[in-house]
């Protein structure tokens, strides 16, 4: 491997953990008592139209068997509901409860922050060549791995 596709994986997978790890401890600090898969969990929930098993399942690129698990501990937490499609009585949708915006609020403040102070710290909205990279990287991942 050439020296600067190392360093790009260096530094892509840095760059994820470290999100992952601070993102864990900031909420954790805030009084958020769920794994960082619940909260993601939580959010594709939100951010899905028809938050059905099987959508939800496809966003997250997991199976529902996997998803079953996870949203049946969320579901104990009272964070989730489950419920029937009135239309196709065999979707099962997920609905969120006010606990889960709650955590979702956090962890909402959490990005904010991180990219108000990237903004401020690094001035990314002048670097038109970094910008276009990491969308090229975003579109990268998007296109060959859904």
């Amino acid at each position: 491997m050439s020296k600067s596709k190392a360093l790009i994986n260096e530094l892509l997978v840095e760059v994820f953990n470290n999100i992952l790890s601070i993102e864990e401890d900031v909420l954790k600090s805030r009084g958020i008592k769920l794994s960082m898969k619940e909260v993601h969990i939580l959010e594709t929930v939100r951010n899905t139209p028809v938050p059905t098993m099987s959508a939800v399942a496809r966003k997250l690129r997991i199976t529902t068997g996997t998803l079953t698990a996870s949203i049946d501990r969320l579901v104990r937490k009272k964070y989730v509901r489950r419920g029937q499609e009135e239309k196709d009585r065999r979707k099962v949708i997920i609905e969120l409860t006010e606990p889960a915006f709650a955590v979702l609020k956090i962890h909402d403040e959490f990005h904010n922050e991180m990219i108000e102070a990237i903004f401020a710290d690094m001035k990314i909205d002048e670097d038109e060549i970094l910008l276009k990279s990491l969308e090229n990287i975003s579109n990268y991942f998007k296109e060959k791995y859904r």
